[in-house]
């Protein structure tokens, strides 16, 4: 159980109407209604009430179902825990995947492949948006949420490459990762690559994500075996 479920326990429902268990779509719309509004203003521009309006339920059952607005919040998170339990999964197969070279790109596909198949379906799109916004302003409740849903991941990540390249390495590894993170949810939430390329592309195209592991995998390898800075960068 992670620390968010010990905080906020599922409400109890022992006295809940039969009309309201047996409606388990009204849960799904509110998730995704909060997911989408909370995506697009910010955890804290977002009401309760607006969440039920526009998931066109009782503003009660989004508290019967979820309690406070904080509670909701990491719902959604857990809601997508399936694709972070896929990214692990992909890298615990990456140490199988034969020579350094292609045990590399096996871990940088586990790392994006989930993420891309999550974010090419309509739910998954606010979902994405959801994430790149609480990284990029860093809330509270969204330091909440990368410490309990995403921190393990990334150290998961970080070890594997350090183990991969050997040698005392690990801090490299965590600059190379967050680099990757960067590219990475850059890539899921801005749409300015058809404008930039004059047409030629299109955002999330299925392809690009070749290029992504590509890209991501290049810069993984420039960092891990580079020769220490002698000097920092010119400004």
């Amino acid at each position: 159980m992670s620390s968010t479920q010990a905080q906020y326990p599922v409400p109890f429902k022992a006295g809940a109407p039969k009309a309201v268990t047996d409606r388990p779509d009204r849960r799904e719309a509110i998730l995704l209604a909060a997911e989408r509004l909370f995506s697009q203003q910010g955890y804290h521009a977002v009401s309760l009430r607006q969440i039920a309006q526009a998931a066109d339920v009782p503003l009660a059952l989004v508290g019967y179902y979820f309690g406070p607005k904080q509670a909701l919040f990491h719902a959604i998170f857990e809601h997508w825990q399936a694709t972070i339990a896929r990214r692990l999964q992909g890298l615990q197969a990456a140490g199988q995947a034969g020579d350094s070279e292609q045990t590399l790109t096996a871990i940088v596909e586990a790392f994006v492949g989930p993420v891309l198949e999550m974010r090419a379906s309509a739910e998954g799109e606010y979902y994405a948006l959801l994430v790149a916004r609480e990284l990029a302003f860093r809330t509270p409740e969204a330091q909440s949420v990368l410490e309990d849903y995403f921190d393990p991941l990334a150290h998961a990540f970080i070890d594997a490459l350090a183990e991969l390249f050997a040698g005392d390495c690990r801090a490299r590894a965590a600059w190379a990762y967050q680099f990757a993170l960067g590219a990475l949810i850059h890539h899921i939430s801005d749409d300015r690559v058809a404008r930039l390329s004059l047409g030629q592309n299109q955002a999330n195209a299925p392809d690009a994500g070749a290029w992504l592991v590509r890209f991501i995998s290049a810069g993984i390898r420039a960092v891990m075996l580079a020769p220490p800075l002698s000097s920092p960068l010119p400004h």
